[in-house]
């Protein structure tokens, strides 16, 4: 076995350095709350390739007196505590004494002071832990630090840094935690001469809120304020429609620190909970006040991390005043996108023709129907006039008229079923709802196409076909797309798999009995009687599609007038650019705005107006973690969701003819068993197992 022996100082720095200083953001964070323990109130950080080449801290403090520089150098020393008991005390940020020497073992670091009593300043190099020049200097009141090529001295360490932006990214997130936690102090972010955060000091935290999360979070503000004997709490929280897909939107400060706490994230999303969906996280940013003696704060040498004493009534504070501040707003979420203000054109456009079930586009058609007929009505009028002669005008048809006029019956129905269902009261009550099916009936497994229509259309609002797209980043020869496998269905569905329903010869004997509790449809076949769920059926339909059409490279998009624009972080910003063509090929066309905003102008046509924003921030929130990726899994994953998203929904009301074309297209699919979730879209109960029920079989 080796000798024990003592190591030298430097190997000591360096593996201590290996606590404190993880990423170029470590560094930004120490030197910052460095600054704000000095009373400075305007900061300055400026960093060039994420922080690996430099790192300067510019703040107007107190400075640091030119006899002590060198011992701010040394392990262990501060100005902050005397004492083990002022622990239990201490209200700065920094305590501990670790800093600067764990950034000079690793960096090459120079810093330039001045005091208001001194009459100059002084500058002072020490690099990898080694003094190189200790020099007056002309320079303000304050302090500056440059750190340059950080980790140089340690390979090891450097090579496990991620990419310059994304290094970036994490410098940005403790600007905007610091910002957030102190609104008196002007911050200002620089990454390679660039401006990217910018704060007045004013003291108001809305202000920097609008600023760094953009103006639909500041919109759903909800301030808090509450208080017992030993803690304080204010700040936002916002409305439950502001969420994301992780907790990056959740900040909170003890004492004017950003920590982490599960006791505080629980509790705020224990307050959410009858709110929000599962799995979404909301936006709240709030600052606690609480006595120093029921903390500890020297838990871990990045200080992120506090124990509480009292932890159970921080917990119960917590949920309690957020569940109060969402009962007493409306919480009803307004209109983000406004009505275009174009001067309307008719015009001969290739459109896509309308899928089925398309619920919310069809009140329009019938619409764009009825003026149809009112214009060809008007021309006839016109004609008579001039001609003279008495010709009757023609009578406009009646909605149910209209409805009935473009229905075509599937092969296989009864006549006195198409009578049932186009005829009388229950017509009218169809067509006035918009719910009439399409001019023609699309066959089963046909992809959408294009049809000749004279329509009236907003000038910069059309439906366009996606052209191809690349830079996706997956094999499709090594890696396939996730499917489910036959021996993960149930004994049940493995029976349906057997089952005649299915065949096209079963058609013209399969009978729809009608809709129970308007979710599910009864279907009788044989000494059988299926029931299939309309919203779990449909998704796997849509999903299907859409899967084939993204391999396809054939989604289809959607222009948005005006376009949607989004507020990102940089970590965000990095995504976009590296998985712009992903995006695209799933139907978003983005384009930067501006400083921290994007534009999107293109959506995937099937979710227009019904989640297109939550599904891109879905997708955002995948791609933007520290080992997101937008693989094959997060594809299927998401398309999945489009599919949901577009899918015709439980207790809704959808025609016989429309059942019929969902059970063709279903009975095309390889495995309509299951939806894209996981659950059944069709079980069945046989006669004999009905007849027992009725204790007909004993």
């Amino acid at each position: 076995m080796a000798k024990i022996q003592l190591l030298d100082q430097k190997t000591i720095d360096n593996i201590a350095a290996g606590e404190v200083i993880e990423r170029p953001a470590s560094v930004v964070k120490e030197l910052v709350e460095n600054a704000v323990d000095a009373n400075a109130n305007a900061i300055t950080v400026e960093i060039k390739d994420g922080g690996m080449t430099l790192i300067r801290v510019t703040d107007n403090g107190i400075g640091i007196p030119k006899d002590q520089i060198k011992t701010a150098f040394l392990r262990h020393a501060t100005s902050k505590i005397r004492s083990v008991e002022d622990l239990l005390s201490v209200s700065s940020l920094g305590f501990r004494g670790e800093a600067l020497s764990s950034i000079s073992a690793v960096a090459q670091v120079e810093l330039v002071t001045k005091t208001a009593e001194s009459f100059s300043g002084v500058s002072y190099k020490i690099y990898g832990g080694e003094e190189e020049a200790f020099d007056d200097i002309g320079a303000p009141d304050g302090t500056t630090f440059l750190v340059k090529n950080l980790f140089y001295n340690t390979p090891a360490r450097r090579k496990f840094l991620k990419s310059a932006t994304t290094e970036a990214g994490y410098v940005e997130q403790m600007m905007v935690h610091i910002a957030l936690s102190h609104p008196e102090i002007s911050f200002k972010f620089i990454h390679n001469n660039k401006n990217k955060i910018y704060t007045s000091g004013n003291g108001k935290v809305k202000d920097i809120i609008y600023h760094i999360y953009g103006r639909d979070v500041a919109g759903a503000l909800i301030p808090v304020e509450a208080q017992n004997e030993d803690v304080k709490v204010t700040g936002f929280v916002a409305k439950p429609y502001v969420s994301r897909g992780n907790r990056n939107y959740e900040s909170y400060f003890i004492n004017g620190r950003y920590i982490k706490s599960s006791i505080i994230y629980k509790a705020i999303e224990e307050g959410y909970r009858t709110f929000t969906m599962k799995h979404r996280y909301p936006f709240v940013c709030l600052d606690f006040k609480i006595n120093q003696e029921l903390l500890d704060v020297n838990v871990h040498p990045t200080k992120m991390e506090i124990r509480f004493r009292n932890g159970r009534e921080i917990y119960e504070l917590v949920v309690d005043t957020v569940r109060a501040a969402l009962l007493q707003k409306d919480l009803v979420q307004d209109v983000l996108r406004e009505t275009p203000k174009k001067k309307e054109l008719p015009r001969t456009k290739e459109v896509k023709k309308p899928e089925p079930f398309e619920v919310n586009r069809r009140k329009e058609e019938v619409q764009k129907m009825d003026q149809t007929m009112k214009n060809f009505a008007q021309v006839q009028q016109n004609q008579t006039n001039q001609q003279g002669q008495g010709v009757q005008q023609i009578e406009k048809p009646s909605a149910a008229a209209k409805a009935v006029e473009y229905r075509v019956a599937p092969e296989g129905m009864k006549q006195d079923q198409l009578k049932k269902e186009t005829t009388g009261k229950d017509a009218i009550k169809e067509a006035a709802k918009g719910t009439t099916d399409v001019e023609k009936e699309i066959k089963p497994g046909q992809q959408p196409h294009t049809v000749k229509k004279t329509q009236t259309i907003s000038e910069s609002s059309q439906t366009v076909k996606k052209p191809t797209y690349a830079g996706l980043n997956y094999n499709t020869q090594k890696k396939e797309f996730p499917q489910y496998k036959t021996d993960e269905l149930s004994s049940n569905q493995m029976t349906l798999r057997e089952d005649p329903v299915f065949s096209v010869q079963a058609r013209p004997d399969r009978k729809i009995l009608g809709q129970l509790f308007k979710t599910y449809w009864l279907i009788e076949y044989e000494d059988q009687l299926f029931i299939m769920d309309q919203h779990a059926a449909h998704e796997k339909v849509n999903y299907e599609r859409l899967m084939k059409n993204f391999k396809e490279k054939e989604i289809y998009s959607q222009r948005l007038e005006p376009p949607m624009v989004v507020t990102v972080s940089m970590m965000e910003a990095e995504a976009l650019t590296r998985y712009k063509d992903a995006f695209a090929g799933l139907g978003f066309t983005i384009e930067s705005f501006g400083g921290n905003e994007y534009c999107i102008r293109e959506v995937p046509a099937n979710l227009y107006g019904i989640g297109e924003r939550d599904l891109f921030m879905e997708l955002l929130d995948a791609v933007s973690q520290e080992n997101g990726t937008l693989d094959t899994e997060v594809i299927a994953s998401k398309i999945a969701t489009m599919a949901c998203k577009m899918s015709i929904k439980g207790n809704q009301k959808v025609s016989l003819m429309e059942v019929e074309h969902l059970l063709d297209e279903l009975m095309e699919l390889e495995n309509p068993y299951q939806c894209p979730h996981g659950r059944p879209t069709i079980i069945k109960m046989s006669k004999y197992e009905i007849d027992k029920k009725f204790k007909r079989i004993v």
